[in-house]
């Protein structure tokens, strides 16, 4: 594997207590015994809790980690933050509670001579879940796939590969960096759809690898849970029609892979 030099992006909105169950020595543990070339970049989304204190202490303790305090924009801004920052040919973008193990990118890099992007996916037991979620994941997974981008399962997984060249065009173009309105709290959005059907449009071959995964988010400092997946279920469904709308009026063309 050591022909491989993958920058590994964390964003990081309140962490606090994900990060105080040791999800970074975890990374670092796995890192340290990789043959590959890597650095992690850990981007801070202007955190409100004690999230940077423990990022920016941790990192000056740990060679090729490194910390970027950005202003509040939500994950895309976050990832985007990294990506631009990123010093390796791969990035990999993975969740700071490490609900996919960053072990799991072993599944990922046989793909690397091949593909463009190589995407996780959760596959169907989505392991910590409530039995609501995963009904919600299941009406969600039918409708987008019969609207868009019908041979991929899991759009929504965190856990993603790209070239890092491929990201840098991308990235600029989701809706998400367009719409000026005020980014409050951790701002996920369903940027992951319109970004997966843009490298589909334009050419990128994209990989789907079924990973482990099962919820180990124990954060409670990013907003009350049940809301922010109301809100979530909602912008996702908003999203795929938007995607849609947006394709048909042709707003996707004239772009190719660079």
């Amino acid at each position: 594997m050591n022909k491989h030099s993958i920058s590994v992006i964390i964003p990081c909105y309140n962490e606090e207590k994900n990060l105080k169950s040791g999800v970074l020595d975890e990374v670092a543990s796995f890192l340290k015994h990789c043959d590959f070339n890597w650095e992690v970049i850990i981007a801070n989304d202007e955190s409100t809790d004690n999230s940077l204190k423990i990022v920016t202490d941790f990192a000056k303790k740990h060679d090729n980690f490194r910390v970027l305090d950005l202003p509040h924009g939500g994950k895309p801004s976050a990832v985007w933050g990294g990506i631009q920052k990123a010093k390796y040919p791969w990035i990999l973008f993975t969740d700071m509670d490490q609900s996919t193990p960053l072990r799991e990118i072993t599944k990922l890099l046989p793909f690397t001579n091949t593909y463009d992007v190589i995407i996780g996916s959760r596959g169907k037991n989505r392991e910590g879940n409530s039995l609501v979620r995963k009904i919600m994941a299941s009406i969600f997974l039918t409708f987008r796939r019969l609207i868009l981008l019908p041979n991929i399962i899991d759009t929504q997984c965190g856990f993603k590969m790209f070239k890092t060249n491929a990201a840098k065009v991308l990235f600029p173009n989701l809706q998400f960096f367009k719409d000026k309105s005020d980014k409050k709290g951790w701002r996920v959005s369903a940027f992951d759809v319109e970004l997966l059907f843009m490298a589909k449009k334009w050419g990128y071959k994209i990989k789907e690898v079924e990973v482990n995964w099962k919820n180990e988010d124990i954060s409670d400092t990013k907003g009350d849970n049940s809301s922010r997946f109301k809100k979530e279920s909602l912008n996702m469904i908003q999203e795929i029609i938007r995607v849609k709308k947006n394709d048909l009026k042709g707003l996707y063309e004239n772009k190719s892979k660079k």
